[in-house]
């Protein structure tokens, strides 16, 4: 999917994106020549102000579009939205999502409806208006964000996990349906990944197990990664962008895992 001489450049939009690991992938696929639409539900000055930091960065065009990812018709809208600012819609990353750590019996409720809207339903709506558009245009790139966690299981986590396991589903799903449009779909399910709010429990963890920061982070927080490494913010952004290009062509419904060897205990 690289540019042609005279065509107008990839559109990309990727939904909770301006932190963390939705930023990075950002940034990775505007620096490959992307155009991008950011997202969160927040539309600060802070927000936008990010988006002309990749434009400017990248020599690209970017834009900031707030966007409630609990919300069906605003998942839509926000894939009409780039549209209608681009002229048209070439990659998606369903990126958004959020935590909850409870027991089954004491999960909240609002919170497992919360966790499954964000971290599945949204990628179903935005997946859905995006489909006329890459199939008008004969082509498209659907990458969703998925976890570790949606091939293996852990206590505690029961939403977040029951929603990732839907996304690799769905994924596989959208992948067959689509499989002779010249669009394709992927998850990727990382390990854990070193992003600012990860790092900002470094400290309280080192203070509960009284250990130095090496160490909790080895033996604690990577404790299922064999690796004993963070996955990175520019690791995922680059297999993102592999995704996107023509040498992914034949890729599709696939659940690929960057986790450091967890999933292949």
């Amino acid at each position: 999917m690289q540019d042609e001489p005279g065509k107008h450049n990839r559109t990309a939009v990727i939904t909770g994106s301006t932190s963390g690991i939705g930023l990075g992938v950002a940034e990775a696929l505007a620096a490959s020549g992307c155009n991008i639409v950011l997202n969160s539900f927040t539309d600060s000055a802070d927000d936008h102000a990010l988006a002309e930091k990749l434009a400017d960065d990248h020599g690209v065009k970017a834009t900031y579009a707030r966007a409630d990812m609990s919300d069906p018709n605003a998942c839509r809208e926000l894939v009409e939205h780039a549209v209608k600012r681009f002229g048209g819609l070439d990659i998606l990353v369903n990126n958004a999502g959020i935590q909850h750590v409870a027991p089954v019996e004491e999960f909240p409720v609002e919170k497992w409806n919360a966790i499954l809207a964000i971290n599945l339903s949204s990628s179903f709506h935005t997946i859905a208006a995006a489909i006329p558009h890459m199939k008008k245009a004969g082509r498209g790139r659907i990458v969703n964000i998925a976890s570790a966690h949606g091939l293996r299981a852990s206590p505690f986590k029961s939403a977040y996990v029951a929603a990732k396991h839907g996304v690799v589903g769905l994924t596989k799903t959208v992948a067959l349906e689509l499989a002779e449009t010249g669009i394709t779909c992927n998850a990727i399910c990382p390990g854990y990944v070193l992003t600012p709010l990860v790092e900002a429990q470094i400290p309280d963890q080192m203070k509960v197990h009284g250990m130095d920061r090496e160490t909790v982070v080895r033996e604690v927080m990577l404790a299922r990664q064999p690796t004993r490494e963070f996955v990175t913010i520019e690791e995922l952004g680059g297999l993102v962008v592999f995704l996107c290009s023509d040498h992914a062509a034949q890729m599709t419904g696939t659940a690929l895992p960057m986790d450091g060897g967890w999933t292949a205990q």
